[in-house]
């Protein structure tokens, strides 16, 4: 095994596995309905390792293919467990999950039936699984690699095997796909993050100080040792070779990739689902990105029957519909729950125009031209309740389709210290003027149009990733700004799609705390550790060519 450039720091578990549930393995063979189960078998990975699965698969019948779902969640917290908890208000109705469900897991009564097995299992050190537990790592890659070969290797596997699952079931889509395993034939990645640094831990270099450490302790169930995350989030303030190392590698992937995301996992899955589509190596890939809550969708009858009809096609061979799928299909956003859906060769969508519309501090709008007269806006980024801030308004004057990454360039300075955090919403307003909301992060409902984040110390860029219409930040060291010194600064937003009629418009907000805020136990990302002092000032105008790009799809 491959010595990484770092040191990981490991710790005892946070929490006892019997304090939710789970029990020490003990391997039973259980038939119920058309179910066959083991639970508990026995996995021993390259190094020794022993790891403990459950396997569902038919009762009897020649080899199936095989669906894994790889999480730290445990095998045996069912999906509808999560129904009175963080699946409250997400649309899952217990009927579209079976008990035998895993968190954001393929069902096995639903795939079972159609001639799948099902492979759920507890990684090396989480849960009673043996080992020392590391997360979104090389290693674990290689790990999932063992359970993928053991498994497209068993008497009952037809050889080949599939992977499917929401967020972190993702996330190691991503890993394990880059190794190429020999017996891994296709791959479902449903939103879920490729950049831990930039879409988890930070946001443009904000720390989170709610969603990771949530995230850390949820992950924090083991009979042995975890990775210490939150002391090693500590030590690795940049995005040095430590995240790297937990950041995917999307372009080496060449298996078939049926790639789902959504525009409403603004500060989670967005971005990276995207981004792995984009920069995926494989040539047979395909992607649908929605607007609505992403565990509800996943188990519609009709995304499962377009889940079944990609599987269907390379891990048996059969032909499906698949060979009339579009390459991308998009939902654009009307307001919530509507919308229509639109198709396209690739994304970003050919033929997209990024104009700049131009920001006027004077009259608080958005200008086609480029604005002569400097001028300035100013807020107080202390104010904790978000009331003072800055924004401009753009109204349009024919239909338009905003579709894809946008970038906000401003100039700024602070009065006092030596950094500004920076928030930024995109917002629709109806003709009256009134904010339209949108599905937000699995299951809000009052959301916005699109996101960004910048910590102004922060923003050099990375001239090797970063396009015209998505800067991407180095994060390796502090450029501190002076006070009243005016610098530049590139906020990335994240991608979008949505629609506006005449008469509609799109607002952009800027302030120097979270814009949106819900309070705990909410499952949401905050952020609390800021840098913010004195006044912010953003220049317009003459010398400062603040401005929004913008994505704009053809006129059909």
């Amino acid at each position: 095994m491959v010595q990484p450039p770092f040191r990981y720091r490991f710790r005892p578990p946070l929490f006892d596995p019997a304090s939710r549930g789970a029990h020490p393995p003990v391997y039973q063979r259980i038939e119920e309905g058309p179910l066959l189960i083991e639970r508990d078998l026995t996995v021993t990975l390259r190094d020794g390792t022993r790891i403990y699965v459950d396997v569902f698969r038919p009762r009897a019948g020649t080899p199936v293919p095989v669906l894994i779902g790889w999480s730290p969640y445990g095998k045996h917290e069912s999906t509808t467990t999560y129904l009175g908890r963080a699946f409250r208000q997400s649309g899952v109705g217990e009927d579209m999950v079976s008990p035998y469900t895993a968190f954001e897991a393929p069902d096995p009564l639903y795939w079972v039936p159609h001639g799948y097995a099902v492979v759920y299992l507890n990684p090396r050190g989480t849960w009673y699984s043996e080992g020392r537990a590391t997360f979104c790592s090389p290693e674990e890659a290689q790990d999932f690699y063992d359970v993928i070969e053991w498994a497209g290797t068993a008497p009952w596997s037809n050889g080949r095997v599939g992977l499917s699952g929401v967020s972190y079931l993702t996330v190691m889509q991503w890993r394990v796909a880059e190794l190429a395993p020999p017996h891994l034939a296709a791959i479902n990645p449903w939103e879920g993050w490729t950049d831990t640094y930039r879409e988890v831990v930070t946001h443009g270099g904000i720390p989170d100080t709610w969603f990771w450490p949530y995230l850390i302790r949820r992950w924090g169930y083991s009979s042995t040792e975890i990775e210490d995350l939150a002391r090693e989030t500590e030590e690795h303030p940049w995005c040095d070779a430590f995240w790297q190392s937990k950041a995917a590698r999307p372009e080496r992937i060449q298996v078939p990739a049926y790639v789902v995301a959504s525009w409403s996992d603004q500060g989670l899955h967005t971005r990276g689902t995207i981004e792995g589509f984009e920069r995926l190596g494989s040539s047979e890939k395909w992607l649908e990105v929605h607007g609505q809550k992403k565990w509800a969708y996943y188990y519609r009858p009709e995304s499962l029957a377009r889940q079944k009809a990609f599987f269907d096609w390379y891990l048996k061979g059969l032909e499906t519909d698949l060979k009339t799928w579009p390459r991308v299909r998009l939902e654009i956003r009307e307001g919530l729950g509507r919308g229509r859906w639109w198709t396209t060769t690739a994304f970003p969508v050919p033929g997209t125009q990024y104009h700049p519309w131009y920001l006027d501090a004077r009259s608080a709008r958005l200008s086609r031209e480029p604005v002569a007269e400097e001028a300035s806006a100013t807020y107080d980024p202390t104010r904790g309740d978000g009331t003072d801030r800055a924004t401009w308004t753009l109204t349009f004057d024919q239909p338009t389709d905003i579709v894809g990454h946008a970038k906000l360039k401003l100039w700024v300075s602070t009065d006092q210290g030596d950094d500004l955090d920076l928030f930024v919403a995109l917002q629709k307003l109806d003709a009256a003027g009134n904010v339209v909301p949108f599905v937000f992060y699995a299951q809000l409902e009052d959301g916005p149009v699109a996101l960004g984040w910048l910590r102004v110390s922060h923003r050099e860029l990375d001239p090797e990733q970063s396009r015209p219409d998505r800067p991407v930040h180095r994060h390796l060291e502090a450029k501190p700004v002076a006070p009243g010194e005016v610098v530049p600064v590139e906020i990335e937003i994240w991608p979008s799609g949505t629609h506006f009629e005449p008469g509609e418009a799109l607002r952009v907000v800027v302030q120097g705390t979270d814009i949106y805020r819900y309070p705990e136990p909410i499952v949401f990302p905050r952020h609390t550790a800021l840098v913010n002092q004195g006044r912010h000032r953003i220049w317009t105008g003459g010398r400062y060519d603040s401005h929004l790009l913008l994505p704009v799809l053809p006129t059909p």
